[in-house]
């Protein structure tokens, strides 16, 4: 094995709820639900559509805690596929995520944070990339001194976003009603009440609460992870949906729905409604927070499918090792953070966010539809570890969802999806130069 030390299980349940948490909320709800009003008629339609995005969102981290209660290995994600399918799955889910899903990520997030940074300090975005630059190796430094450090930083940062998002909430309920009328006099966004238009409504919404699986990544650092795991994202999971469907009843209740429909920075629009139009700094910080734990959170968690693609011997050797005093793998997070700061310089990170959602629901769907396969091997009929409860159904029907979002994203920028498709037919050569040179006792 590749593997000269094991990782140091540092984390409890409550670090675990907030990587959950953590890597959900993003920046999208500040923005996005303005997509979800323009697709549908009205303002029940718009809290149906976040109740049921919720629950879809719900099915996957339960299909994610089954596989962590089964697997609780560094990789999380990588490995699930690896074992449900062949290892070019998996490999290939790590290599998109490296160039794609956690790459383009983290430039584009580095980008927000910087905007909103710098824009709550008063000042230019002139210095957008440097400050960009500086957070990610700043968060890289972080997360190599070890797990315990990053997860701090996180909770204190998710925390805060909570009561960003909270104290929106309290404000929101005690705006008048007639307010809101104001707003919503005319509007060019009918919106539709049918199925196409439901189901087109979800598409951003499943946007919004995708990125449980953080925690399953980092499941050898996680104290107990079988009872821990899915505790985790059925709790941080429905912590969520608790509060993406009350922020939308405050969007809802100082925008109205065709107000809604109308602004594409709802946040910003509705707290300037509730507590002024000077209280735009309050979106700004929560917002930089927000992407701020989103970069602290993937250096954090999701540099560990690198570590274990290496210790397969399917990645660069160097990858497998832990820092002999953090038990980090610490050339991982520093390929990850210099990926995302070539990307930042050269100004091509455009190029491959919209191929994110592409890449990443290709893989949720085909982890979930992996249970299937688990559960026919015999090792999945043990009954003593979480099952995933409305099996068959349930997956399925997440599975379905995926497949959707897939699809949604391969009609709205067929361009940018090609290029996801022809960054992942990139990674077959390289899966075939490291799995012949692999040691065999990695294979």
């Amino acid at each position: 094995m590749l593997r000269a030390m094991s990782f140091r299980r540092a984390l409890g349940t409550f670090d675990a709820t907030m990587i959950v948490v953590g890597g959900i909320i993003g920046a999208g709800i500040f923005i996005n639900p303005y997509l979800v009003a323009r697709r549908l008629s009205s303002g029940s339609l718009v809290l149906a559509a976040w109740v049921a995005g919720g629950a879809i969102a719900l099915a996957g981290a339960f299909a994610f805690a089954e596989w962590g209660a089964r697997m609780p290995r560094a990789g999380g994600q990588y490995v699930y596929l690896r074992e449900a399918f062949h290892p070019l799955v998996g490999f290939l889910f790590g290599w998109a995520s490296l160039l794609m899903i956690q790459g383009g990520g983290l430039a584009a997030v580095a980008i927000t944070f910087s905007e909103y940074a710098l824009r709550l300090a008063g000042q230019s975005n002139r210095g957008t990339t440097i400050l960009s630059v500086a957070a990610l190796a700043a968060l890289a430094v972080v997360n190599v001194l070890g797990v315990k450090p990053g997860s701090r930083l996180l909770n204190g940062l998710v925390v805060l976003k909570i009561l960003a998002l909270g104290l929106l909430i309290a404000g929101g309920l005690f705006l008048p009603a007639e307010d809101a009328r104001a707003v919503s006099a005319v509007s060019p966004f009918p919106g539709g009440s049918g199925p196409t238009a439901f189901g087109a409504a979800l598409i951003p919404i499943l946007f919004s609460y995708g990125g449980w699986q953080g925690a399953n990544v980092i499941a050898e650092e996680i104290r107990e992870p079988r009872r821990t795991l899915p505790l985790a994202l059925l709790a941080g999971t429905a912590i969520v949906i608790v509060v993406y469907v009350l922020v939308n009843v405050v969007y809802l209740g100082a925008l109205g729905r065709d107000g809604l429909a109308s602004s594409t920075t709802p946040a910003a629009d509705a707290v300037a409604r509730i507590f002024g139009p000077r209280a735009d700094r309050l979106i700004a910080g929560a917002i930089a927070i927000s992407t701020f734990g989103f970069l602290d959170l993937t250096l954090l968690a999701h540099t560990r499918t690198y570590y274990a693609m290496a210790r397969d011997g399917l990645f660069f050797p160097s990858l497998a090792r832990l820092h002999p005093r953090f038990q980090t793998p610490t050339l991982a997070i520093v390929m990850q953070a210099g990926w995302a700061v070539l990307l930042v310089l050269t100004g091509t990170f455009g190029d491959l966010v919209d191929s994110v959602v592409f890449a990443d629901w290709i893989f949720f769907g085909m982890t979930a539809a992996g249970l299937f396969v688990l559960r026919r091997r015999p090792a999945g009929q043990t009954p003593e570890t979480f099952r995933s409860p409305g099996y068959p159904v349930l997956p399925a029907l997440f599975v379905i969802a995926a497949a959707l979002v897939v699809w949604s994203a391969i009609r709205s920028n067929p361009g940018r999806s090609a290029i996801g498709a022809a960054l992942l037919a990139a990674g077959v050569p390289v899966y075939v130069f490291f799995a012949r040179r692999r040691p065999r006792e990695a294979a």
